[in-house]
């Protein structure tokens, strides 16, 4: 019985050393912009705060659309060293980077297209427009850093190494700030120093992340065989191609949810942006134990480990009770002392009163689908994903049309509550008819 209990701590152990420094990764992601807003909200005008908010809004959705390049490659990289096969753990590195690396040099050559795409769709003002026009000019040299980077986070979170994504994380934010003020207060420069300091940041954490490479993981490189790099290509692009359509649904969601919002008037659009702000607060929690999922199911996956992989599914399910019971009391207790934090404007805050018990709703009805995507993309079931994100984005738009004159903005939420909820919902239903046993898992993805 002792060893019984032991081995659970242990298991326990194990998912908190994953998923609490990659909550504080998570927690520090955000920081990058808001420090540049809070440079430029100082320069005098409100046209650059726009502008970094149009050029932050456009390289999210550019770096998100490639998150395929973080999550293919820690599923793949846990499996390859569940089953010991270090040959295969270099390669998949250096074929994610060599794509990472190309896709980054593709944006660079269309950047003239990209940019002009991304200001149709997101339509800033003619005041706003140069200067937004001038820090995506600058900042679009990052993508070879911020892709690689990617691919270098993934690769450790696949080796169940998150401690080195969060101290990169924490580097680039403190180069971020210092660059970015030395820029601006130092040289005199304006919406350029923003841009030059966030570049400085991407490439200082890509370099801490190679150097972090070099230094403790050489002697595995030993085993890397240049001959054979891209003979998996096929498997590791469904993965990936999955990964993105998958995304593309997530993005359409969020997207239409916020212009949806913005048809209702400006006080409806600024309560949904506040109030959503609470799912991304659960968010950089749950992910968290996604990041375990990926890491410990793919590798006891690859190891062909049956016992492991079911007592870490078991153990995540337990975290995500915890959390999730911790987030819905949170919201419940203390939503609008969370909104007065984000906003002092009173006629947002007297009108998120009305929509406020929505985000209450929102840790039960998401939590689900944070611990299924860690665990397929550990598994590599990423077919499952993308079904169950296309099918769920397609109820979110029925029951938003069917409820959108009847309740308003109310319907939206339910939208979006009844979205979060499908995802988890379907992808439970998919693991119990293709994915429930580990060793026929490699047959359904």
């Amino acid at each position: 019985m002792l060893n019984f209990a032991t081995d659970m701590n242990q298991r326990d152990r194990q998912i908190l050393q994953i998923a609490l420094p990659s909550i504080v990764s998570n927690i520090t992601v955000p920081l990058l912009g808001m420090i540049d807003v809070a440079i430029v909200g100082h320069m005098g005008s409100p046209v650059y705060i726009g502008a970094v908010a149009v050029g932050s809004m456009i390289f999210n959705l550019v770096y998100w659309l490639f998150g395929f390049l973080r999550m293919g490659s820690s599923g793949l990289t846990a499996q390859a060293l569940g089953r010991r096969d270090f040959t295969e753990v270099t390669r998949l590195l250096v074929r994610s980077m060599s794509i990472a690396l190309g896709i980054a040099l593709l944006l660079i050559i269309l950047q003239t297209p990209l940019k002009w795409l991304m200001f149709w769709l997101i339509g800033p003002t003619p005041d706003v427009a140069p200067s937004a026009s001038t820090y995506f000019n600058i900042v679009i040299w990052g993508a070879p850093a911020s892709l690689a980077l990617f691919s270098l986070m993934g690769w450790y979170i696949g080796m169940q190494n998150t401690r080195f994504p969060m101290l990169i994380s924490i580097m680039q934010n403190v180069v971020n700030i210092l660059a970015s003020l030395t820029l601006v207060y130092g040289f005199g420069m304006k919406i350029e120093g923003v841009a030059f300091g966030t570049v400085i940041a991407q490439y200082a954490g890509l370099l801490m992340a190679v150097g972090l490479l070099a230094r403790n993981y050489s002697r595995i490189f030993r085993y890397f065989q240049k001959d054979r790099i891209f003979q998996k290509m096929g498997a590791f692009f469904a993965v990936n191609r999955d990964i993105f359509l998958r995304t593309l649904c997530l993005v359409a969601v969020n997207l239409f949810f916020t212009a949806a919002g913005a048809r209702q008037g400006a006080i409806i659009l600024s309560v949904n942006t506040v109030l959503i702000q609470l799912y991304l607060f659960f968010s950089y929690f749950m992910d968290g134990f996604a990041y375990a999922g990926e890491a410990l199911g793919g590798k006891a996956y690859g190891a062909h480990n049956i016992a492991a992989f079911h007592e870490t599914l078991r153990k995540l399910w337990m975290w995500m009770l915890i959390v999730t019971s911790a987030y819905t009391l949170l919201y419940m207790l203390g939503g609008s002392w969370i909104v007065a934090l984000l906003t002092d404007e009173a006629q947002v805050l007297e009108t998120s009163r009305e929509y406020l018990w929505w985000a209450w709703l929102i840790p039960a009805a998401g939590c689900v689908a944070f611990i299924w995507d860690g665990i397929f993309i550990g598994i590599t079931a990423t077919r499952g994903m993308l079904v169950s994100s296309f099918f769920s984005a397609l109820v979110f738009f029925v029951v938003y049309l069917l409820s959108e004159k009847t309740l308003g903005n109310h319907g939206l939420w339910l939208a979006q509550i009844v979205y979060l909820a499908m995802r988890g919902i379907l992808q439970t239903i998919w693991y119990r008819l293709k994915l429930h046993s580990v060793s026929d898992i490699g047959e359904c993805q």
